[in-house]
């Protein structure tokens, strides 16, 4: 069985996270997770993310700002329960000039979690069109006449189970023909162009500007037999990193975009030079609110939507 933790909440206001982090910390809880307000997190979306956008945003931060600390369930951190319940205490008698909000506490005892596999109960083998199973690494390779597609996403985003990705990979079932060159622009998981490659492409070639992306799309890659000849993973941002623009210039019958609205109509421009005649741009990641800016933005750029596919407040273009 795994060891048991107590989790120590302290619920206080945007401005009282500092303050209760330090009263924490003195008190000698050191592993600290902090929580923040929705508009908080919201403002730093705003003024550090490099690219984003979320359809709900009511699911980024949380009503109430929280600061939890955690120590081992045993007799000997027992005084560090009791000091850090002091120092809120003391805490609470400071006047600091703004609202710190109620500081109530709450000492829970919690299993132990391994905090990088947690997920993977919520993510299980899934069919997607008529050709396609995605199937996580850890589960046993069922008999059937879909090809399978595993992986293991990892750090990186994209499972097909988000709807995003999902209409993506419909759009490519239909259209990757053997022998075809394809490039995935924020290939995240590298399950597009991986996707790809098992469908028939001649090879596929992946940009992300995430490093990590770089690891996990390689091992995804080789977890379904394909190897670095068949397969490659360019690190940088594509709208600004000439190295990678100049790596990747070519033109390519199948290119695909699951990114989000703003990326996608500044790559638009980027991209037109890049897709062979005849071939397609698929494009995803698009909120309802931004469907009107991002087919102006294809549209000016030589684009016309053959394909439109929504799901959730989601949409995904198929181009050409």
């Amino acid at each position: 069985m795994g060891m048991k933790w107590l989790e120590l909440a302290v619920y206080t206001t945007d401005a009282g996270i500092e303050p209760v982090s330090a009263a924490l910390n003195g008190a000698g809880i050191t592993g600290l997770s902090i929580e923040e307000s929705h508009e908080s997190a919201f403002a730093f979306l705003r003024e550090a993310a490099v690219f984003w956008d979320f359809a709900d945003m009511d699911k980024i931060g949380v009503d109430t700002p929280c600061v939890k600390g955690y120590v081992a369930d045993c007799p000997e951190n027992l005084p560090l329960v009791e000091s850090a319940k002091a120092a809120i205490e003391r805490l609470r008698s400071i006047d600091l000039g703004f609202d710190i909000g109620s500081l109530a506490m709450t000492v829970l005892t919690v299993d132990e979690e391994d905090w990088a596999n947690n997920w993977k109960k919520y993510y299980k083998p899934l069919e997607i069109g008529s050709k396609l199973l995605v199937l996580p690494s850890w589960e046993p390779e069922p008999d059937t006449d879909r090809t399978i597609l595993k992986l293991d996403p990892g750090m990186a985003f994209g499972t097909g189970a988000h709807h995003t990705t999902r209409m993506c990979l419909e759009f490519l079932e239909k259209t990757v023909r053997n022998g075809d060159q394809m490039l995935d622009l924020g290939c995240g998981s590298g399950i597009l162009s991986i996707a790809s490659v098992l469908l028939g492409a001649k090879h596929a070639t992946a940009v992300d500007i995430d490093p990590i992306a770089e690891k996990i799309a390689y091992e995804n890659a080789a977890m379904n037999g394909i190897t670095e000849k068949d397969f490659t993973v360019l690190i940088g941002n594509i709208l600004t990193d000439t190295a990678v623009q100049e790596r990747i210039r070519g033109q390519y019958p199948v290119v695909a975009a699951n990114i989000v609205a703003d990326v996608i109509i500044a790559l638009a421009p980027l991209a037109k030079p890049l897709v062979t005649p005849g071939g397609v741009f698929i494009v995803s990641g698009i909120i309802d609110e931004r469907v009107e800016d991002v087919t102006r933005a294809l549209s000016a750029n030589g684009f016309t939507v053959e394909q439109h596919s929504a799901a959730e407040g989601w949409n995904a273009f198929l181009c050409r």
